[in-house]
Parts: C-alpha cells; structure tokens; sequence
C-alpha cells in the first residue's frame, strides 16, 4: 500500500515531536554521552530513578517504542516510516546487544518488542541495523582511542 498525504502528516508530527526541549535533551543524551558496554550500564541508568539520564532513557526508548507501535497497527505507512526513522535504528543498535539480558533483569520481556517486530520484518531493516551497529562500534573504538590519549 502506497503511503498517502495521512501518513506524511504523522511523520511530520513525530518529527515534531522529536524537536521538544526535553525529547531534544534526551535525544542528544542518548546519542553522545550513552554508550552502554553491558546489561549492566544499562540497569544502572535505569535504576538511577530521578536522574536525567533515568528521565532520558525513557523519553527516547518509549517514544520509538510508541511510534513502532503506530505502524506495528498499520496507522502509518511502514515503508515511508523505516525510511524516516535512521534514529531508531540507532537508538535499537545501542541497546540491541544487551536486550535479552535486559529484558530477563526488568521482568520485562516486551521491552522495545514493537522496535525490534518492525525491524525483523524485513531484510532491508536487518541490514540497515547491522550499519548502525557497525557505526556505533567505531564510535565506541574512537572514543576509547582518543581517552587512551589523554
């Protein structure tokens, strides 16, 4: 099913959304300063109830959960989604390592269920995930790099 005018409208609207003073926050919280190395690292930020990084790591998972789940119910185009979406395929790279580990120690087995259903559905998604794993991986090597340098 093509995408119709509907669809474009809520992607620009969770566009929107994303440009919010705290979503912002998070959303760049989540990508320059979160680098989780274990289910551990995980816990600990969210564990750390009334910090930001608790506050954000909610805020940007649950809002890709959220929109996932619009599509996952067909209230958006899927194919106009995934090509908007580079974000969640980053945001799911960061944790997709340490999900199941995650999962089992929340109690929770739907944690980013409708992130990961969307992106399993196809092979295009799956390989698009493996590049953001791959860029992550060699943020995650530079970054060790560059404090070995200190």
């Amino acid at each position: 099913m093509s995408a119709t005018p509907a669809d474009a409208q809520v992607i620009l609207q969770l566009f929107e959304l994303r440009r919010e003073t705290e979503m912002r926050k998070a959303r760049d919280w989540f990508a320059a300063q979160f680098h989780p190395q274990s289910v551990d690292e995980i816990m600990n930020t969210v564990m750390a109830f009334g910090s930001d990084s608790n506050r954000y790591f909610r805020m940007v998972t649950s809002y890709w959960e959220m929109a996932a789940t619009m599509v996952k119910h067909g209230a958006v185009n899927e194919e106009l989604f995934l090509d908007t979406a580079a974000e969640m395929f980053f945001i799911f790279a960061k944790i997709h390592p340490y999900l199941e580990g995650f999962r089992e120690k929340m109690g929770s087995p739907d944690a980013m269920k409708n992130v990961e259903t969307l992106i399993n559905k196809s092979e295009a998604s799956k390989k698009k995930l493996e590049v953001f794993k791959q860029r992550i991986e060699r943020i995650r090597a530079a970054a060790a790099a560059a404090s070995q340098k200190k």
